[in-house]
C-alpha cells in the first residue's frame, strides 16, 4: 500500500470513528435507560399509587402494605424493566414485615418523560416524599439496584434513610462503561455521571451491599468498591454463582436472608 493510499485509509477510519462517538454522544441516554413500557394489572394484594415531582410529572408506582408494619422500603430500579418485575422481591420485604413502594422513573412503566441522572433525582426525591406523607414516622429504607443504587445513593447524601440497600452497585458509569466499551473515552462522552464511590462516604446511615460473585454486567469488584468506600455501619452479601440478572438477585434465598439480617440489627422490630 502507498503512503497516499494509507493516509487515505486512516482518515477514513478517523471520520468513521468520529462518527460513531458522534452518534453515541447523541444517542447516549437510549442505550443506558432500557425501559418496558407495558405494565400488567397490579395483582390483587398490590394498589396503584401516583405522585407528582417538582418539574411536573406524574409519575405511577405500585405499593405493596405490611400489617403489621416494621417500616418501609423505598425500591429504586435498576435501568431496565419496570415495576412489575420487582414484585417477587416486594414480597419478601412484605413478608419481612415492611410495606414496598415499587417506584418507576420517568419514561419507564407507562410514565411521560425521559430518564436522565438529574430527572431520576427528582423523581427519588418525589417517591420519598409521598412514603414521608403517608407516613412520617416508619423508618424508611432505601434498595437501590443496580443503576438505581446510584439513585439511592444519591437521594441519600440529601435525606439519609434509616438504612440502606444496594444491589450490585458500581464505582460510577463511566468506570462501569469502561468495563463495556473500553475503545472509548467514556468519561468524556457520558452526560450522567453516577459517581457512587465519591458520594457514599457521605452517606449517614447503615449500608448493605449485596453482589453476584458471577456478575459479568457489574463485576463483583465494583460493587465490594462501594462497600469499600462506605463508612461503618455497613455489611457484605456475595451471593456464590450469581449473575446480575439471575433469579438470585432478584429474591433469592441467600439474598432475602442477609436483607433480614441486616434489618433485624439495624431497624430492629418493635
Amino acid at each position: 500500500m502507498t503512503g497516499r493510499r494509507l493516509l487515505a485509509v486512516l482518515a477514513w477510519v478517523a471520520v468513521a470513528m468520529i462518527a460513531t462517538i458522534g452518534l453515541l454522544w447523541v444517542f447516549q441516554r437510549s442505550l443506558i435507560y432500557l425501559p418496558t413500557q407495558s405494565v400488567p394489572e397490579p395483582p390483587v394484594d398490590v394498589t396503584e399509587v401516583s405522585y407528582d415531582t417538582e418539574d411536573g410529572m406524574t409519575l405511577a408506582a405500585w405499593l405493596l402494605e405490611s400489617e403489621p408494619e416494621r417500616g418501609a422500603v423505598v425500591v429504586f430500579n435498576g435501568n431496565a424493566g419496570n415495576r412489575s418485575h420487582r414484585v417477587p422481591l416486594a414480597r419478601a420485604l412484605t413478608d419481612l414485615g415492611f410495606t414496598v413502594l415499587l417506584t418507576d422513573y420517568r419514561g419507564f412503566g407507562g410514565n411521560p418523560g425521559s430518564p436522565s441522572e438529574e430527572a431520576l433525582a427528582l423523581d427519588a426525591k418525589a417517591a420519598l416524599k409521598f412514603m414521608m406523607d403517608r407516613d412520617s414516622f416508619s423508618p424508611l429504607i432505601y434498595f437501590g439496584e443496580s443503576l438505581g443504587a446510584g439513585v439511592a445513593i444519591e437521594l441519600a447524601t440529601k435525606y439519609p434513610p434509616a438504612a440502606m440497600i444496594l444491589r450490585s452497585p458500581f464505582i460510577s458509569l463511566p468506570d462501569i462503561a469502561a468495563v463495556h466499551y473500553w475503545w472509548l473515552p467514556s468519561s468524556l462522552l457520558l452526560k450522567d455521571k453516577y459517581l457512587n464511590t465519591e458520594k457514599i462516604g457521605t452517606v449517614d446511615a447503615p449500608v448493605l451491599v449485596i453482589a453476584g460473585a458471577e456478575d459479568i454486567i457489574v463485576p463483583n469488584e465494583q460493587s465490594r468498591a462501594v462497600y469499600e468506600a462506605t463508612d461503618d455501619p455497613k455489611e457484605l452479601v456475595m451471593v456464590a454463582g450469581a449473575g446480575h440478572n439471575d433469579p438470585e438477585l432478584l429474591d433469592g434465598d441467600e439474598m432475602v436472608e442477609g436483607i433480614a439480617d441486616f434489618l433485624d440489627i439495624y431497624v430492629a422490630p418493635e
